[in-house]
């Protein structure tokens, strides 16, 4: 009964034009309970966004992106709430040397506010040639005459309303959704600019068939664009897709906080999707613009693929794949890989990157170039973990939270940057989940042992890293080569001397505890000459350092992976030699 008197009461507040409109439109209902984290203070975005047209090159035109938070999240759109929009990243996607990409969305705006209080600016700085997307709706719903008064009226008839807004007294025309898009491509066609309409970003929501749920202003803007001849591209269709080809677990990672508003795996998602969309248009209108564009096809690592032949991809740092060249300098395990492998058999392809940690390797781009390779029946070996201890905030960028739990949090770097960082274990399982979802099989590979000889023995890592990866392990039931330990059981049986080590110790501890300080200093010394004398013999497998490899500390760990492979049964054991 409320809802009812509610609407005879807006039908009541509209004008005599618009009393005969169809209930579908009224004012959208606010479905998406959006809570912009972007306060609506137009000051505050005037200082944070680019002035309209500053960034024209010359007489280059200028790409404006126009919508909310999902195309910049935060008065600043810098990510220090863990949250991107889009139109950060497309720039990735156009030449600009040819055309510069201006991001002039504002978070909480709706079609009706940024066409009211931002958009009167961008009209005015737009030039012949000039392009604009129009991307925005997401806010669209709630009071249409008080509080943020952001609603439109549904669909995409030609009926508006007057209303009064109930806080300040000012008096405004609310039109429909196709209304204010004939608005703007109008306005950008009397500047000579060219108007693109895009659908909106997805939401983490799924539909009673299990799919990521598509916006209804998808319908709207499609026949708009029809009717203007103007080109549209379905973000919410192109992007949709690809949420439903993965799992819960990945598909939640591309949203933070909430279930509209992006992480940077989310927004730079959708900023490919428009790109691939606007690229797979065969608007004639278009063409000026895709030869101005660049990077939408998705980067492969570059390696031959034989008919017939898996592939194992072998990704990690230098302990992997290092200079690899000089006898005498140092080497990556997987250079010696085939030493262990039958390469008539399968295709071995060295991925790993000196330096890198999982966080660097995924954010490069380096772990992109594998997924985007793979093909059901190849392997993948991940073994990181030597660089994922440095300092998380550094110019260097590597270190990660260190855990197996799926934390994140949000940190400010050292070049006053903002990151959302995950732990260890976390970037792990998200490579595991990549793997899998190609139909490749991955094996988590533990760290190679380092030079360093306490008590006597290899050292273990077991208490660190060795624990994150078994939970890892457990969680995700991967397979898992155990090198680290195989490699130091080696170690041990070559140069370890345990008991020499302990019987100096304790006699350094029992002259110690009957005072005589000098005697335990000495035992004391000779114990740390057992300790450096396994070192030194072992120096052999070593080069310069206590954790890059020699070509025979390489061979080592390959025959380790190798054994490791056979141990448990795995598939990849058949391509041994």
């Amino acid at each position: 009964m409320k809802r009812l008197l509610s609407t005879i009461a807006m039908m009541a507040a509209m004008s005599t034009a618009a009393m005969g409109q169809a209930f579908d439109n009224l004012p959208i209902p606010d479905e998406n309970n959006v809570v912009d984290n972007t306060p609506d203070s137009i000051g505050k975005a005037l200082m944070s966004r680019p002035k309209p047209g500053t960034t024209r090159v010359g007489n280059n035109p200028v790409l404006f992106l126009i919508g909310n938070s999902t195309m910049r999240n935060g008065t600043k759109g810098d990510g220090s709430n863990g949250q991107w929009g889009w139109g950060y990243y497309a720039n990735k996607y156009f030449d600009a040397r040819k055309i510069s990409v201006e991001n002039q969305a504002l978070g909480g705006m709706s079609t009706r506010t940024f066409y009211t209080k931002l958009w009167p600016a961008v009209r005015e700085a737009l030039k012949p040639g000039d392009w604009v997307i129009i991307s925005i709706g997401h806010n669209d719903g709630g009071p249409i005459d008080s509080g943020r008064a952001r609603s439109v009226l549904r669909g995409t008839g030609h009926d508006s309303i007057n209303v009064t807004i109930k806080e300040t007294g000012v008096k405004e025309t609310v039109w429909t959704y196709g209304g204010y898009m004939r608005k703007y491509i109008a306005e950008c066609r009397a500047k000579g600019a060219h108007p693109i309409l895009m659908s909106l970003t997805p939401r983490n929501a799924y539909d009673e068939n299990g799919k990521t749920v598509r916006k209804q202003q998808g319908a709207w803007l499609e026949e708009i664009s029809k009717e203007q001849n103007v080109p549209y591209v379905d973000l919410n269709e192109i992007s949709g897709a690809k949420l439903d080809t993965y799992g819960p677990w990945k598909m939640s990672y591309h949203f933070y906080k909430d279930k509209i508003h992006t992480s940077k795996f989310g927004a730079e998602m959708n900023a490919r999707s428009a790109a691939e969309g606007l690229m797979a248009n065969n608007h004639p209108e278009l063409a000026a613009l895709k030869a101005m564009m660049m990077n939408v096809e998705p980067e492969v690592f570059p390696f031959k693929r034989e008919k017939g032949k898996p592939v194992v991809f072998f990704t990690g740092d230098s302990t992997v794949k290092n200079s690899d060249r000089d006898e005498d300098g140092m080497w990556g395990w997987a250079s010696q890989a085939f030493t262990v492998f039958d390469q008539s058999k399968i295709t071995l392809v060295n991925a790993g990157r000196a330096g890198r940690s999982t966080r660097t390797f995924l954010n490069e781009g380096l772990w992109d170039r594998v997924y985007n390779a793979l093909q059901p029946g190849d392997y993948v070996t991940i073994q990181f973990g030597h660089n994922d201890i440095s300092p998380i905030a550094d110019k260097k960028k590597r270190g990660v939270i260190p855990s197996a739990k799926d934390t994140s949090k949000v940190f400010k770097l050292d070049n006053g940057q903002f990151e959302l960082i995950y732990s260890y274990g976390w970037y792990l399982k998200k490579f595991i989940q990549d793997v899998r979802e190609k139909g490749a099989t991955p094996i988590l590979v533990s760290l190679t042992p380092r030079n360093e000889w306490p008590g006597g023995k290899a050292e273990r890592r077991n208490n660190s890293y060795g624990k994150w990866l078994a939970e890892v392990v457990k969680e995700t039931g991967v397979e898992f080569v155990d090198m680290h330990n195989i490699s130091a059981d080696f170690l041990d049986s070559q140069f370890a001397n345990e008991k020499e080590y302990n019987k100096y110790n304790e006699k350094s501890k029992k002259y110690a505890a009957k005072g005589k300080e000098a005697k335990a200093k000495e035992a004391k010394e000779k114990a740390r000459k057992v300790v450096a004398e396994c070192k030194n013999q072992a120096w052999k497998y070593f080069k310069k350092d206590h954790t890059h490899t020699s070509i025979e500390g390489a061979r080592m760990n390959a025959q380790s992976f190798a054994k490791g492979l056979k141990e448990n049964g795995s598939e990849l054991a058949k391509y041994l030699k």
